[in-house]
């Protein structure tokens, strides 16, 4: 009998709440453990936390702020002291903050490049040391958004940081193959928010050639398997029920 493969551990970043927390399920009820990434949703990452342990045995939970390139730079080797070795990350937390061409500003882009493109980056470049220091071999799953392929002029800074760090993604699986693999994975309107009613996000779910957007459960499975498809490289999974092939004058939040 050949011996038991090791469970594959994976960091998921903003893992404590909404789409983070159901790819860390999902995840960890495929047989990864997880590191819950989180900033300051203390009690929502315990949450998540408990609940991957209960799906695969291990888990645990590492605070850092990816606006910061220190704790950004800190982050993956506390993830491998505690486990020992990672085999994936997940680009999945976003600063997703409101403003326009008319109101775009030097702060504005500058906190979202951090968080949304350069700590993807600085994390993508620990892995790579990492896994090509052991010898093994790792992915990156980097979370996208629909709109860059249906583009309109809301939330101007939060797209420019989505539109760099596909970019990104194009020239990291370049430069760090074979050792590290790339993938984006894009969703459509997943879940709601505050600026949505339920009647107008269910109205808006089905603006779509099939009738429907991306369920968090879909995209969870999209991201579960670009890290284990071992082909996939420099490419990005639309996951979003065809939205991004119908043009919309606004973001979904202001239609």
């Amino acid at each position: 009998m050949s011996p038991a493969q090791p469970q594959p551990i994976v960091l998921v970043t903003g893992a404590a709440r909404r789409l983070g927390r159901e790819i860390a399920l999902a995840l960890a009820a495929g047989g990864w453990q997880v590191a819950v990434h989180y900033r300051s949703s203390a009690d929502d990452a315990m949450k998540t936390l408990a609940d991957c342990a209960q799906l695969s045995g291990d888990s645990a939970a590492f605070d850092a702020d990816l606006g910061d390139e220190a704790a950004v730079r800190g982050l993956l080797p506390r993830v491998i002291a505690r486990f020992g070795r990672v085999d994936a990350v997940v680009n999945n937390a976003s600063t997703f903050e409101h403003d326009s061409a008319a109101s775009f500003g030097f702060a504005g882009l500058d906190k979202h490049l951090h968080s949304n493109t350069g700590a993807a980056i600085l994390l993508a470049q620990a892995l790579h040391a990492h896994v090509s220091a052991r010898g093994t071999s790792a992915a990156v799953v980097n979370l996208l958004d629909q709109k860059l392929w249906n583009q309109n002029p809301d939330f101007f800074s939060y797209t420019l940081s989505k539109a760099a760090l596909e970019a990104a993604g194009t020239m990291l699986a370049l430069a760090l193959a074979p050792q590290v693999r790339v993938v984006g994975v894009a969703p459509g309107l997943t879940l709601t928010s505050h600026l949505l009613s339920d009647e107008q996000f269910e109205a808006r779910h089905q603006l779509s050639p099939l009738g429907r957007s991306s369920t968090a459960a879909d995209v969870a499975s999209a991201v579960k398997f670009a890290l284990e498809n071992r082909s996939l490289t420099g490419t990005t999974l639309l996951v979003d029920g065809g939205q991004h092939l119908m043009k919309f004058e606004r973001d979904f939040s202001l239609m």
